[in-house]
């Protein structure tokens, strides 16, 4: 009876879940199913934007059309580009974010191979310090450096983010350092010695040995530090006070710059108001250059995360 039992369990194990070189068509069904769910969720908004940017007005108010407009509306886009300011302001604020991601990824790198290499005095208690910068919400640091930087005139200007990404204390900078030290970590300490009978020294060492095994997380900690800073909003409108314009900064305030770029004298036509599919062509807009970079890298970013072993926020 205990064998039948075994035997059963087993059947029942096999069919439902496979073995390790062939998975069951149940297993299967649900791992894709649920894949499917989760996919869905994020997709789903990205479809309500595509498809509501381009509808005319008439579509959008029309309850017959849902997903697919009568005609396909590019108005809305070529208002949107406009409003947002057009490539002056995507050029700059995409040069001031390389600038600030290229920034931190150094400063991440150097820091997390100090970490790494060397022992120095009170180094757990240093290294407790930056989690804890992790840790402490941004909204209490961000009004006493709000005030510093005030004090020595560098708002309006991009330095109130520049200067803590190079200083390693950027936004989310303690994670890009523990992904330094991880990758570091796991540089043999042989390769490093022989490198120093060479005669080279810890710069040296530090560039042409460490650095290059640490590509997968120079390529995370770069593109998440680019993402997170041209999605940064609070801190960007606090410290820029509009002197440098950000896509996402005029979003916050799209109807108010529509309104001053068409005036309602000149917009009685019904089809140039303010309607949902400028917004939601606005914002297709502004997420276009991240889904660009994430096409660009995509391949090394997925291996890059692996080897890693993060996911993101």
């Amino acid at each position: 009876m205990i064998v039948n039992k075994k035997k059963d369990y087993k059947t029942l194990k096999s069919w439902s879940l496979g073995n390790q070189q062939k998975r069951s068509i149940p297993f299967l069904a649900i791992v894709y199913a649920l894949l499917t769910g989760v996919g869905f969720v994020y997709v789903f908004p990205l479809l309500v934007m595509l498809t509501s940017s381009t509808k005319d007005v008439y579509d959008l108010i029309n309850p017959l059309v849902e997903w697919v407009p009568t005609k396909i509306h590019t108005d809305n886009f070529v208002r949107a580009w406009a409003v947002l300011g057009g490539f002056n302001v995507f050029l700059s604020t995409t040069a001031y974010m390389l600038l600030i991601a290229v920034g931190q990824t150094f400063s991440a790198a150097l820091i997390g191979y100090g970490f790494a290499k060397f022992d120095f005095p009170c180094k757990k208690i240093v290294f407790i310090l930056m989690i804890i910068t992790f840790i402490i919400p941004d909204q209490v640091t961000f009004m006493p450096r709000y005030l510093m930087f005030r004090s020595y005139d560098m708002l309006r200007t991009i330095f109130p983010l520049l200067i803590p990404a190079l200083l390693g204390q950027g936004i989310k900078n303690a994670i890009f350092i523990l992904i330094f030290y991880q990758f570091f970590k796991r540089t043999p300490v042989a390769l490093d010695e022989a490198a120093e009978v060479d005669g080279a020294g810890f710069i040296r060492i530090f560039y042409n040995i460490n650095l290059p095994s640490a590509l997968p997380g120079i390529i995370v900690v770069f593109v998440f530090s680019f993402v997170w800073h041209w999605n940064e909003t609070y801190l960007a409108d606090l410290y820029f006070e509009m002197a440098i314009r950000t896509p996402l900064l005029i979003l916050e305030r799209f109807t108010e710059y529509f309104a001053r770029m068409f005036p309602v004298s000149s917009i009685e036509n019904p089809m140039l108001r303010m309607n949902e599919g400028l917004r939601m062509a606005a914002t297709l807009i502004c997420i276009l250059p991240l889904i660009i970079l994430y096409v660009l890298v995509e391949p090394k970013l997925i291996e890059s995360i692996d080897r890693s072993g993060i996911t993101g926020e």
